[in-house]
């Protein structure tokens, strides 16, 4: 190879170069720059519990689900005695709510540490869910929510897994049993903010629920974005509602 034709080549290598820099640069900082916008609005969630939030949804958002207003996260490795669930307000940047909420009768006491996307197991379920629509239920005022992530929840609406206010869901419980009261499932809340928290997320908003269980960390099509299958499960998804 000669020192001429060399010289010729360097232009090109060292432009694609920064073509592929700035493309992978870009991939990176996707997620990264909203995450640490609303880490600001809500010091107490765990940053990277925050960070797969975002980048779960933003994976939906970019292979054909409608942008969204909201995002609700709830981190199940805290414990129900605690503050952890989380409503962001994703234009404004800002935080709506942080407040209790419970898990189901099955997954643990205190804390939750066992899921289930099985009707009849009374155990909560994680991942990425699109909110939908507001009734008026036995527990009152509600919202159904429909699981994307397959074999992880999808089978939240046949389960009837739903947001929905529950006197259960108490902080004077902690004090005689050091823990809220438990669901069959549902990411329930307390009755002072049930409404607010069904009026802001109902419609077609992302809720994210955490676990550090490692084979969903390493199996969800969202959290290690797919494009192609996260397109065709959402694609599948709206034929199947038109």
């Amino acid at each position: 190879m000669t020192t001429s034709f060399l010289r010729r080549l360097l232009p090109t290598v060292a432009s694609l170069a920064v073509l592929f820099s700035a493309s992978f640069a870009d991939a990176a900082q996707v997620s990264i720059p909203l995450a640490d916008s609303l880490a600001k609005a809500a010091p107490k969630l765990n940053k990277e519990v925050l960070r797969s939030a975002v980048a779960a949804m933003q994976c939906a958002v970019n292979n054909g689900s409608e942008p969204a207003q909201r995002l609700a996260v709830i981190d199940f490795s805290l414990p129900s005695s605690q503050r952890r669930l989380w409503i962001f307000d994703l234009r404004r940047k800002s935080l709506l709510l942080e407040d209790f909420v419970a898990h189901g009768q099955k997954s643990g006491e205190d804390y939750a540490t066992r899921f289930s996307n099985l009707d009849g197991s009374h155990q909560s379920s994680l991942g990425l869910f699109r909110t939908q629509e507001s009734y008026l239920g036995s527990h009152g005022y509600s919202l159904r929510i429909d699981g994307l992530e397959p074999g992880i929840n999808d089978r939240a609406r046949e389960r009837d897994i739903v947001i929905h206010p529950a006197d259960y869901v108490n902080p004077a419980w902690i004090k005689r049993q050091g823990r809220i009261g438990r669901s069959f499932g549902c990411p329930a809340v307390r009755p002072e903010v049930a409404r607010m928290v069904v009026d802001s997320l109902k419609g077609g908003q992302f809720m994210f629920s955490y676990y550090p269980d490692q084979k969903w960390l390493a199996s969800s099509l969202y959290l290690n974005c797919r494009p192609k299958q996260v397109a065709s499960l959402l694609a599948a998804a709206r034929d199947s509602d038109s």
